[in-house]
């Protein structure tokens, strides 16, 4: 029989109506419009997102949702799921309905992997919800050749554009996903949490020729958190790590057979500026993607 077991996972920010624009500092609130499958409190609805405006949409809420994860099925099974529900029990997106933005330099992340585990679970972005799944291949569950070292989830409301060339890394189309990030902290985190971090910087990986961007994050909550900054403070505080990850990340595919991921910006990591910049322009690119200004091809918008 299939089991269902309820988490709740909660931040601690007050809730605000008030947003702001990426391209401006002046904050708007938005109309009372109802909410579509939104936080209470959340800081868009869709309907919002699809009012025609001159300026790409970007949500920057000083919110911090509570929402519960609803796992269905047993884990490591084909059918296993883990849900994302509001506080009235509605479900929600964790790529779409989560907040990104939470001011002052501060995103959510949503873990899908935690440290020290191999099983491959990813936002299912073609299912309706976009619950975490195991990843598969020909019908099987995909794992990992070797536990990865730190947590790994995304950023919500990004999505690296596969119709786009970026002419500063070689041209190279998107792959189709939200950002990816890999959590630095010492704490193993769990599948479906919601984690404040800051980024500290970034990698270009080109995967089977798709730029699968990787931003390095720490949780705000990590014992280091005020000593890591920017890139240089990882490699001061937490030696070697950067280097770990380009490796791992390199090399996970060479035992399945296949060719070894390479990292593009001159095989180095770029700092914190540079990886605010990408946030930028994966959220803008999620903008245009659920207001349909690109098609969205298999991806699930709800």
């Amino acid at each position: 029989m299939a089991a269902t077991r309820v988490m709740m996972i909660s931040s601690a920010a007050s809730a605000s109506q008030t947003t702001s624009s990426f391209f401006t500092k002046r904050p708007f609130l938005l109309p009372p419009t109802p909410k579509v499958r939104g936080f209470n409190g959340l800081c868009f609805n869709k309907r919002a997102l699809l009012v025609k405006s001159k300026r790409p949409f970007s949500c920057n809420a000083i919110y911090n949702p509570q929402v519960q994860t609803i796992e269905q099925g047993q884990s490591e099974t084909l059918d296993y799921r883990v849900f994302f529900q509001d506080g009235s029990g509605k479900k929600v997106s964790p790529w779409h309905d989560v907040p990104l933005h939470l001011g002052d330099g501060v995103f959510h992340c949503i873990i899908e992997i935690p440290k020290e585990s191999s099983a491959k679970m990813e936002v299912a972005t073609d299912e309706a919800f976009t619950p975490i799944k195991q990843d598969t291949k020909k019908g099987k569950l995909r794992y990992y050749p070797y536990n990865i070292n730190w947590n790994y989830g995304l950023l919500p409301q990004t999505w690296e554009d596969p119709t786009h060339a970026n002419t500063e890394v070689e041209g190279a189309f998107g792959d189709n996903d939200p950002v990816d990030v890999v959590e630095i902290g010492e704490k193993q985190r769990k599948t479906g949490e919601v984690v404040k971090v800051k980024p500290l910087a970034a990698l270009a990986m080109i995967d089977e020729g798709e730029l699968d961007w990787k931003i390095v994050a720490i949780s705000l909550d990590d014992p280091k958190a005020q000593l890591v900054n920017d890139v240089e403070d990882v490699e001061k505080h937490f030696p070697g790590t950067l280097t770990a990850i380009r490796a791992w990340f390199r090399d996970y595919k060479i035992p399945d057979g296949k060719p070894a991921n390479r990292f593009a910006l001159g095989d180095k990591p770029v700092n914190k500026d540079y990886a605010l910049k990408i946030i930028q322009e994966t959220n803008e690119s999620w903008a245009k993607l659920v207001k349909r200004s690109v098609s969205p091809g298999d991806l699930s918008l709800f």
